[in-house]
């Protein structure tokens, strides 16, 4: 019987297949050291799947929607402890040992790192600080801050909310209710490309649109 991985480590993707592999192979580490790497497909046109097969321990495939995928990548994962990871950021340094100790004690059920946003825009820090400050103040996180959660706290929330849209505010909302999170001040790298293709100030306006009318219960 295979050993129980330490850590599971969830990929929703779609339509990634130019920066997939990458993305996995910074995982190496860690799948060495017993994490489980897990992709799961939202009905890719491209060819991401083939990509990642030969960096990841599973690759499956369901309906897309991210709330959708990592549901069905949590249902797979073996470990007691689930990170969700999107394809564009890419964890600090030792995170898996980062992250046993930020759960060690039983005081938080789940986490979540501060955020880099890599890019060229002098903006992209100032947005990382102000995303990593809000986390703090709201305890809630979003995905880009790679969240992670015990198997139990998740299963007790009844995962994510199948939704188009805030599934990481909603998740951060049930996990409120069963514990207050920490956040791991080392910080994961995430890719700025939305704010740069789309405009920074524009693209902040238009999240901060959004995140205002779910609020209100749209």
């Amino acid at each position: 019987m295979n050993k129980r991985p330490a850590l599971s480590i969830i990929l929703p993707v779609f339509n990634e297949a130019p920066g997939i592999a990458r993305a996995l192979q910074a995982l190496t580490a860690l799948r060495r050291r017993g994490a489980e790497v897990i992709v799961v497909d939202g009905g890719s046109t491209d060819d991401t799947l083939a990509e990642a097969m030969p960096h990841a321990d599973h690759t499956l495939t369901t309906t897309c929607g991210r709330a959708a995928q990592m549901n069905a990548g949590a249902r797979a994962a073996r470990a007691g402890v689930l990170l969700f990871l999107h394809a564009d950021t890419l964890l600090p340094e030792d995170a898996d040992n980062r992250i046993h100790r930020a759960l060690a004690g039983g005081a938080h059920d789940w986490r979540r790192f501060d955020v880099r946003i890599e890019g060229r825009s002098p903006l992209l820090p100032v947005i990382a600080w102000l995303m990593n400050r809000r986390s703090r103040l709201t305890c809630i996180a979003t995905g880009d801050q790679a969240i992670f959660v015990t198997r139990r706290a998740f299963d007790c929330v009844g995962g994510f909310p199948r939704q188009a849209l805030m599934e990481d505010i909603a998740l951060s909302r049930r996990l409120k209710a069963v514990s207050r999170p920490a956040c791991v001040r080392e910080r994961a790298t995430t890719s700025g490309r939305r704010w740069e293709q789309n405009g920074a100030l524009r693209t902040i306006v238009l999240m901060w649109g959004l995140r205002l009318a779910y609020f209100c219960g749209v």
